[in-house]
């Protein structure tokens, strides 16, 4: 490692994982297409043979696996003047700098976990350990903006 210190991370700042995003969109148009496709190979009388019943069953498992999709892809972790906002799925969670002590991305951890003032842990599903280099430059750029922001807070 060099002595030099990385250049200061400007605010705002957001990291969202890139391996599961890329790997959830393009596994998702290739289900899509290969669904579509089948549909469409099938002759009229099978079609006709589907019922109502079974075409909202495909229509509902196929919006569930869009809602993960979407959960996945939206997961961020964003560095603000005033505060850093964790995003996870479906659920937000804003946190003034002091409430944030650290953060911790150990070999083979599936996500970054930000420990807290109150003595409780929180997972960051917006830095992936699968990011490799990527994951490493995020965690050390988000604990330079911690280090800052309690230091001037």
């Amino acid at each position: 490692m060099s002595s030099a210190s990385p250049a200061p991370v400007q605010l705002p700042r957001t990291w969202r994982p890139f391996g599961v995003r890329l790997a959830g969109s393009v596994l998702g148009v290739g289900l899509l297409v290969v669904c579509a496709l089948a549909w469409i190979g099938f002759d009229e009388e099978t079609q006709a043979r589907f019922t109502t019943f079974q075409r909202l069953t495909l229509f509902v498992v196929g919006l569930l696996a869009f809602l993960l999709w979407f959960a996945l892809v939206r997961s961020r972790v964003v560095a603000e003047d005033q505060r850093l906002v964790v995003v996870n799925g479906y659920r937000r969670r804003e946190y003034a700098w002091p409430q944030v002590l650290a953060v911790h991305l150990p070999p083979g951890a599936p996500w970054v976990t930000l420990d807290l003032a109150d003595g409780t842990t929180v997972a960051a599903m917006g830095i992936q350990g699968s990011d490799g280099s990527r994951a490493k430059q995020a965690v050390r750029e988000l604990r330079s903006v911690i280090d800052r922001q309690t230091q001037s807070g």
